[in-house]
C-alpha cells in the first residue's frame, strides 16, 4: 500500500548522519529511499536493513539492477563499487531519513503515540474522535485504518513501516491537521520503525503476555514497550496505567521523563475514574483530577474501556481542552469497529464482536459481560496459528468464565486448527463451562446465535474488525460482523412468503 503524495526534499546523508562512514564517495544526496528492492527506481537510495530472518544486503544486486544509485546499510558491501553509507543502526538512520525527506512532519504535529498489549486501538481511536469533536483536525494511524483527514485507507500494519509512516504524517501536515494519533506496536519499537518521530504524549495502556513468538521472553517484550519513552519530545508527557502491574514493570525499565502522569480506577492516579453505573450500552463514571470532579458517560461497556477513555481524556486535556468540553464530546463518540461492537442481528441475545485475542483481553471482556448479563454468556473464540503457543491454554482458562464456550478457528495460518483447539482445551475448566468445538468459524458463530436465548449475551472474540481469515497461505474474505448479520438475512429469506 502506498501513502498520499506529498512534496519531499533532497537530503545530504553526511549532514543528516555525521558519524556515518562513506565508501566509494564523499557524500550521498537523497531524494527518495526505500527498504524494498521491488520499489527501487533509477536514482533511488536502497536501504539494506537487518531483518528477523534475512538481511537486506541479500537484495542489493536486485536493487542495483533496478537503478539504485547508492546503498544505506550497517556493514560494508565487499565487491560492490556502488557508493554506500555505513551506519551503526541502519533502521534508525532509515527512519530519520524518511522523515527528513518529508520535512520532519512529526515536529509540526501534536503527536499522541499509544502502546500496550490491549487497548491501543480503542485509546487511539478515542483520542482521534475526541479531538475531531472538539474542532481539531487530527490524523489517525492504527490497526483499523490510516487517515490524513482527507483520504482513508485500510491499514497494512498496526504501525506503518518508516517510509509509509513519514508519507502519511507528511500528508497530514499538507491537509492542515494539527494533531496525529497513532498506535505503536512492540514490533515497531523493537525495530526502530518510528525513528524520526517525536511524541508529545506517549501512552502505555497495559502490558501482559503477547508476541512471545517474536520477543522470546516477557522481559524482552517489556523492554520493547518501555522504548516508547525514548521518543518523547523534550517537553513530552508519559501516561501510564496506575492499575496495571505490567506498566509498573515498564517504568522500572526506563528512565522516566520529567512529566510522567498516571491514570486508573483502583489506584491513586492523576486522572482517576470512579464507576457509577455499568450497562451493556455504556458506562457512567466520575473523573477526578486534582480537586475537580466531572461526570462522564462512555457509550461503551467495560471497566477496561473506562481505562482506555481515561488515557484518551488525559491526552486531550494535556492539549488544552477543558474537562467539561471533553465530557460532552465523549458522550457522542461512536465507538470503535470490532471493539465490543454491538451487532444487530436475528438472534434473541445481545451480540458483541470484539478483537480480544490475548488471555488478558479475553478475560476482561468476558468478566465485563458476565457482570451485565442476566442470562448466559456464550463465547466463540480461537487462537492464531504460527504464533505464541503458550497463551493457548490460558485463552481456554479465561473462556471458562463463560457458560458456553465454542472453540473455533481464528487465523490458523499453516497450523492444524484441530491441534490449536486441543491446546486451548488443555487450559479449560470443564466443570464451570459447557465446551463445544466447531472448527468452521462461520458455523461456530451461527451455532452460538442459534442456541442463544433472550437475556443471553454472545461474544464473538478474536478477529474484531478484520475482513479476512488466514488459512494456509491464503487470505479468505471473512468478517465476524457480516456473519452475524447474515443470520438475519437467512431467516428473512426463509420467512418471506412464496411468490407465484
Amino acid at each position: 500500500m502506498g501513502y498520499p503524495p506529498s512534496t519531499t526534499g533532497i537530503i545530504s546523508l553526511r549532514a543528516l548522519l555525521p558519524s556515518a562512514k562513506f565508501v566509494n564517495c564523499h557524500d550521498i544526496t537523497v531524494a527518495d529511499v526505500t527498504e524494498k528492492s521491488c520499489d527501487v527506481h533509477p536514482g533511488c537510495l536502497f536501504a539494506a536493513l537487518p531483518g528477523t530472518r534475512i538481511h537486506g544486503r541479500d537484495f542489493v544486486p536486485e536493487a542495483l539492477r533496478s537503478g539504485a544509485a547508492a546503498i544505506l546499510t550497517d556493514r560494508s558491501l565487499a565487491g560492490h563499487s556502488v557508493p554506500h553509507c555505513i551506519v551503526a543502526d541502519a533502521r534508525r538512520a532509515y527512519g530519520e531519513l524518511c522523515h527528513a525527506l518529508h520535512f520532519l512532519p512529526a515536529q509540526r504535529l501534536k503527536m499522541v503515540g499509544v502502546t500496550g498489549t490491549n487497548g491501543k486501538t480503542t485509546t487511539t481511536w478515542l483520542v482521534w474522535e475526541l479531538l475531531q469533536q472538539l474542532g481539531e483536525r487530527c490524523g489517525l494511524l492504527g490497526t483499523i485504518q490510516y487517515s490524513d483527514g482527507n483520504r482513508t485507507a485500510p491499514s497494512s500494519l498496526t504501525t506503518p513501516e518508516a517510509r509509509q509512516l513519514a508519507g502519511w504524517l507528511g500528508s497530514m501536515v499538507a491537509q492542515k491537521n494539527q494533531s496525529a494519533a497513532m498506535e505503536i506496536s512492540s514490533h515497531a519499537l523493537d525495530q526502530n520503525r518510528i525513528a524520526g518521530v517525536g511524541l508529545d504524549i506517549a501512552i502505555v495502556t497495559n502490558v501482559t503476555q503477547d508476541h512471545l513468538d517474536y520477543h522470546q521472553t516477557f522481559d524482552d517484550y517489556v523492554r520493547a514497550k518501555a522504548r516508547i519513552a525514548n521518543y518523547l519530545k523534550p517537553q513530552g508527557m508519559l501516561l501510564i496505567n496506575a492499575d496495571d502491574p505490567g506498566c509498573r514493570t515498564v517504568t522500572a525499565n526506563t528512565e522516566l521523563p520529567a512529566k510522567c502522569v498516571t491514570f486508573g480506577i483502583s489506584s491513586a492516579a492523576d486522572y482517576r475514574g470512579s464507576l457509577e453505573e455499568e450497562t451493556l450500552q455504556g458506562t457512567r463514571f466520575t473523573l477526578h483530577f486534582g480537586e475537580t470532579a466531572v461526570p462522564m458517560f462512555l457509550p461503551m461497556p467495560g471497566r477496561h474501556n473506562v481505562e482506555n477513555a481515561l488515557a484518551a481524556i488525559a491526552a486531550v486535556h494535556h492539549q488544552g481542552f477543558p474537562l467539561e468540553e471533553i465530557a460532552t464530546a465523549l458522550a457522542h463518540c461512536q465507538g470503535v469497529p470490532g471493539r465490543l461492537q454491538h451487532v444487530e442481528c436475528a438472534s434473541a441475545a445481545t451480540v458483541f464482536v470484539d478483537y480480544a485475542h490475548t488471555p488478558d483481553a479475553l478475560g476482561r471482556v468476558i468478566s465485563t459481560i458476565r457482570q451485565l448479563t442476566f442470562g448466559r454468556v456464550i463465547v466463540v473464540f480461537g487462537a492464531g496459528g504460527n504464533r505464541d503457543q503458550s497463551k493457548r491454554p490460558q485463552m481456554g482458562k479465561m473462556a471458562s468464565q463463560a457458560d458456553v464456550a465454542i472453540i473455533t478457528s481464528d487465523n490458523p495460518r499453516r497450523e492444524n486448527p484441530a491441534e490449536i483447539a486441543a491446546q486451548i482445551q488443555q487450559g479449560m475448566e470443564v466443570s464451570q463451562c459447557r465446551i463445544e468445538v466447531e472448527l468452521d468459524r462461520r458455523a461456530a458463530i451461527l451455532r452460538a446465535l442459534e442456541i442463544a436465548e433472550e437475556g443471553d449475551t454472545v461474544l464473538i472474540a478474536g478477529k474484531g474488525h478484520e475482513q479476512t481469515q488466514i488459512v494456509g497461505s491464503r487470505s479468505i474474505e471473512f468478517n465476524d460482523v457480516a456473519v452475524c448479520r447474515s443470520m438475519g438475512e437467512r431467516q428473512l429469506i426463509i420467512s418471506k412468503p412464496l411468490q407465484d
